[in-house]
């Protein structure tokens, strides 16, 4: 589900690896918000623009946002 997304999404996709490796090891990071923000731009942007699929982008904010879909 993470083959062939758009490098800025591929970028973003790395930003919150960071984010949620220091945060999970408690370490401070005050950009997280920052990071999960982009993240959560670049899914919608890549999914209304036909970049990936709904399904790539449900995948992408459960296992990265941390969403749950209802």
């Amino acid at each position: 589900m993470e083959c062939g997304l758009p490098e800025f999404l591929q970028a973003s996709v790395c930003a919150m690896k960071e984010a949620w490796r220091k945060l999970d090891s408690g370490i401070e990071y005050l950009r997280w918000d920052c990071d999960y923000c982009n993240l959560q731009s670049d899914i919608n942007n890549a999914e209304v623009n036909q970049l990936i699929s709904t399904e790539q982008a449900w995948f992408l904010r459960e296992k990265y946002l941390r969403l749950e879909r209802v």
